[in-house]
């Protein structure tokens, strides 16, 4: 079979003639002669191959300047790139429909027909930090109030007084009147003044462009929970006797797993695994995970660095949570689990239980009855 013209070519790989003008112009797909008078492109039955790639790449919405990548790949490794890449678009477009989820739930909460909580809800809540037994110095903060809990993990020369100062920034939420239906631009506000705060603790030190911290945080509404996240904190919710993880975590190893490169196992014990994707920082990705919980009576929230879940098994964290009542025993002994592993790591926990309160009760929920925090 002799070269095909532009139309013929186009009809039998699915693409249009304007798409392999422009794929010829970007280099991505070549005729194989173009005509010295008319100008016409003219292209080999044998390409047709490649261009039917391309029309797939497309409409898995590949960017182009990744098609090119994969055209010069052999089998094997162009099918390991598009797992890699539709694992990413998964990723993505589950963010997005977390963020739906939480556009929707703030909507939908500006309704002025929609019912009060029947019952109010109080925390009990009790905050513990560690060192642990091989760091020199506690770069980790951990807090807990009656509206606002929160762990940062600090890195770099300022790591300390960074998760600090970012905590320290949430902390006028704890008295701060916040409007009905403005829960997601008080989140959103707070974390600039977070990021700020971290810049200008880095601005002071020697190296600003190694420190920076992790965030998560949690604001108690009376019924519900706000989330914001970044890094590898984690949080975790007890709930009916089952523990989930609703965070995700933040790192190089994680965004690994999700495209399918590592197992969960081999994750574990990734050298790297705490190499972070997202940080508060300068030069450093900041995008933040924003959510809404709906708090039950009787859940229990658990907040803690990673010096608490890279050591400590699920299975343990999860039992001392149903088995141990009081908040300040719970994170007592999580701790020292932690430390009783070899406490490689600063350890920080929050723990927060989500209480029933009598009426009289309702504006008295921070009182000592109802609340404790422990420091370190």
């Amino acid at each position: 079979m002799g070269l095909l013209t532009i139309g013929a070519f186009a009809k039998a790989s699915r693409l249009s003639p304007k798409a392999l003008r422009l794929y010829d112009e970007l280099g991505l797909l070549t005729p194989a002669r173009v005509d010295p008078v008319t100008g016409y492109r003219l292209y080999a039955p044998e390409q047709l191959e490649q261009a039917r790639l391309v029309a797939w790449l497309r409409r898995l919405g590949m960017p182009l300047a990744r098609i090119q990548h994969v055209r010069t790949l052999d089998a094997g490794a162009a099918a390991q790139e598009v797992r890699v890449f539709w694992a990413q678009v998964e990723a993505d477009t589950a963010a997005r429909r977390d963020l739906a989820t939480f556009l929707i739930d703030h909507l939908s909460r500006k309704d002025p027909a929609m019912s009060p909580t029947a019952k109010p809800l109080g925390i009990r809540y009790a905050a513990l930090s560690d060192t642990g037994l091989v760091r020199e110095s506690n770069q980790d903060t951990a807090y807990a109030g009656p509206r606002l809990l929160a762990v940062a993990d600090g890195c770099g020369s300022q790591g300390a007084p960074a998760s600090a100062a970012a905590v320290d920034a949430l902390k006028h939420l704890e008295t701060d009147s916040i409007p009905a239906g403005d829960l997601l631009n008080v989140l959103a506000d707070v974390i600039e003044q977070a990021k700020q705060a971290v810049h200008d603790v880095a601005g002071s030190g020697s190296s600003p462009e190694d420190t920076g911290t992790t965030l998560t945080a949690m604001l108690w509404t009376g019924s519900q929970l706000g989330l914001v996240h970044i890094g590898d904190c984690r949080v975790y919710l007890l709930r009916d006797g089952d523990l989930c993880q609703i965070t995700h975590d933040h790192t190089m190893v994680q965004t690994m797993v999700d495209e399918g490169r590592l197992t969960l196992e081999e994750a574990a014990s990734h050298p790297q695994r705490s190499l972070l994707v997202r940080v508060l920082g300068q030069r450093a990705d900041t995008t933040t995970d924003l959510r809404l919980h709906d708090a039950q009576r009787g859940d229990r929230y658990l907040l803690c660095s990673d010096g608490l879940s890279t050591v400590v098994p699920t299975e343990e964290v999860r039992r001392v949570l149903s088995e141990i009542s009081t908040p300040e025993q719970a994170v007592r002994e999580l701790i020292t689990l932690a430390n009783g592993s070899g406490g490689p790591d600063n350890v920080s926990c929050v723990i927060a239980d989500v209480t029933e309160i009598k009426q009289e009760e309702r504006t008295a929920c921070t009182s000592s009855r109802t609340a404790s925090a422990l420091k370190n």
